[in-house]
């Protein structure tokens, strides 16, 4: 008896810490999400019924999003996650493996193969880490418990059903980021049903498991998003004599003014360039760099400056390795 009671305590302490509920069934804001799916897109209530109450709340998201390395890390330590040896040379190798395919993206969407490269590396390193996360549980959890972003989250969540109807996927099955997103570039599920790509021709824009539709994809999103083809990501400053603010991701200044305030500015940029200052707290010191309209596209996969300067630097680094 003395063990029975002791498995019920337990049990009732672990509802406690899951909440007040049972199941995501027993949530007022999820059964009104339910009732939405039911009137706007004709889901049944069976197969939602299915689908939350087997949704998982998840601690572990809850923390993971609020504590991201974009903002928990200097440039110098967040850096070193992703610029290393053996992310370049994979880089190397996943472009040598999809060069015809990265080079067709080029010439279609006219987004450099390196930044294409580069995004898949970043996000996750070339496929080989695309999240472990359900992807209802992660976006169950943001949608329904984290009030911060809970419109944001629950519309994801809305096109994450969509898309998984659209694609004839089980939603139990999918995995992702700890923020749902998912396949080889990430994209949130409104992303990936604006801006995925068949590129291989057999119907299906498959961002999970298909390569030539994955780098057609991300190709797609930088093009749809004003990438310049061939057109300079960054350039360094010297120093930040003269800038008055940095990394604020918006392209409201323009090189004119800059130099009116003092600031020197490197030849080729002309005086209607809009620019976005940046610092950065770098291993020897402070770097100055002035991001142009390429970096601010890349910032709109993933608003966080720390973020794009990683990108373009491994981008480089793997054309170099290329041979250019």
């Amino acid at each position: 008896m003395r063990i029975r009671l002791m498995g019920l305590v337990v049990c009732m302490l672990s509802m406690v810490c899951l909440g007040s509920y049972g199941s995501y069934l027993d949530n007022p804001d999820a059964r009104a999400f339910m009732q939405k799916m039911m009137e706007q897109h004709a889901f049944s209530e069976e197969e939602l019924s299915a689908l939350f109450g087997s949704a998982t709340k998840k601690e572990s998201i809850i923390e993971a999003i609020t504590r991201p390395a974009e903002k928990a890390k200097p440039w110098k330590d967040y850096r070193n996650i992703f610029i290393s040896e053996k992310r370049i040379n994979l880089g190397v190798q996943f472009w040598r493996e999809n060069r015809e395919t990265l080079q067709r993206a080029y010439r279609d969407y006219g987004v450099n193969p390196e930044i294409v490269v580069a995004i898949i590396g970043v996000e996750t390193y070339y496929g080989r880490n695309k999240g472990s996360y359900r992807v209802i549980d992660a976006l169950s959890t943001l949608a329904f418990d984290y009030p911060k972003r809970s419109e944001f989250f629950t519309k994801q969540l809305e096109h994450f059903l969509l898309l998984s109807r659209e694609q004839r996927k089980d939603p139990l099955e999918l995995k992702g980021s700890y923020a749902g997103a998912m396949g080889y570039g990430q994209f949130i599920p409104s992303s990936y049903r604006a801006y995925a790509v068949d590129y291989d021709g057999d119907q299906v824009a498959d961002i999970w498991d298909n390569t030539t539709d994955a780098i057609g994809s991300v190709a797609n999103y930088f093009a749809e998003h004003g990438w310049q083809q061939d057109g300079d990501v960054v350039v360094a400053l010297s120093h930040g004599d003269g800038l008055q603010e940095f990394n604020r991701l918006k392209l409201d200044k323009k090189a004119v003014e800059l130099s009116k305030n003092g600031v020197k500015l490197p030849q080729q940029l002309a005086d209607d360039t809009q620019v976005l200052p940046l610092k950065l707290q770098a291993k020897n010191g402070e770097e100055y760099w002035l991001g142009l309209k390429n970096f601010y596209v890349i910032t709109r996969y993933n608003r966080s400056h720390l973020y794009a300067m990683a990108v373009y630097q491994l981008s480089e680094l793997i054309k170099e390795r290329i041979g250019g």
